[in-house]
């Protein structure tokens, strides 16, 4: 049984074919690596927004004690109550 030797147009087709694979595939990788940072960005937001979440949580489950509110008057609002003495840092 002799074996026929391929011709130069079929040896040019299964050149091309691989190259086309070889493109195909690149590209999808291309695309993974995308998807893939795509989806640490992503990650990374939902763990900042459950973080927001739970502080704002925290925020209603004190929205009753009294030392939560005055804690809160004094670094956000900057009041003291009387009789107080603010110290104000002024080497930073």
């Amino acid at each position: 049984m002799k074996l026929k030797r391929a011709g130069v147009a079929t040896k040019l087709l299964v050149f091309v074919l691989l190259a086309a694979v070889a493109i195909a595939l690149l590209s999808t990788q291309a695309q993974l690596n995308a998807a893939q940072a795509d989806r640490e960005a992503l990650s990374r937001q939902v763990q900042e927004q459950r973080e927001a979440n739970a502080e704002l949580q925290d925020g209603i489950d004190h929205s009753g004690d009294p030392e939560y509110l005055a804690d809160i008057a004094r670094s956000r609002l900057g009041l003291v109550e009387p009789g107080e003495i603010e110290f104000i840092d002024s080497s930073k």
